[in-house]
């Protein structure tokens, strides 16, 4: 009996709060440089947010997988993220002729250029929430069109994504290093966004 009366008494170990948190976070810094690492190939960015993205739904889900995985998941999607990263440019493009044409003095020209940097906003956030969802063998023009309907349908999500370019942005505008990790934080945000859209 005195036996069960120490045992009852003696202290419980305390858990270690936000240990799995910040495991997390420390994936997504790690994640963001891969990502930005397999960035450099100028047009490879939709593969390596596709990749950063999927490595952090194994991560959150408990499974194994590391850079190996990864690579795996860059190389797989880059067979159609290419022809998307090709068109993105082709998109920023055009919207940069349109904010030449608003400075130039054009009539119409700062609407024009408006509707262009918002209609790109738009093609970027629905580009994320498409790598967010991405699997092996998934067609990237059926993975568009899905997210751009999500991004219409899902203005808060689309606007949390939206923030968390704006805070990549201004990273870089004050500590260029700094906007290397946070994209990792950024496929984090899609992932969520994504879950959160899904189980509404």
């Amino acid at each position: 009996m005195a036996h069960v009366r120490a045992k009852a008494r003696s202290p419980r170990k305390a858990p270690v709060l936000g240990g799995e948190k910040f495991a997390v976070f420390a994936e997504c810094l790690l994640t963001g440089v891969w990502i930005a690492v397999a960035c450099l190939g100028v047009v490879t960015y939709p593969a390596a947010f596709a990749a950063g993205a999927r490595h952090l739904r194994r991560r959150t889900a408990h499974e194994s997988g590391g850079r190996g995985e990864f690579v795996a998941d860059f190389r797989a999607a880059l067979r159609g993220g290419w022809a998307v990263g090709v068109g993105g440019w082709v998109a920023a493009a055009a919207v940069w002729v349109d904010v030449l044409a608003a400075r130039a003095g054009i009539p119409g020209g700062p609407f024009v250029g408006a509707v262009g940097i918002f209609a790109l906003i738009g093609l970027v956030v629905a580009l994320l929430r498409a790598a967010a969802v991405w699997t092996p063998g998934t067609s990237w023009r059926a993975l568009l069109g899905d997210a751009g309907r999500r991004t219409v349908l899902d203005p808060a999500g689309s606007f949390l994504l939206t923030a968390g370019l704006a805070v990549v942005a201004l990273s870089g505008w004050i500590v260029a290093p700094l906007a290397i990790p946070v994209l990792g934080a950024v496929a984090a945000a899609a992932v969520a966004v994504e879950e959160r859209y899904r189980h509404r």
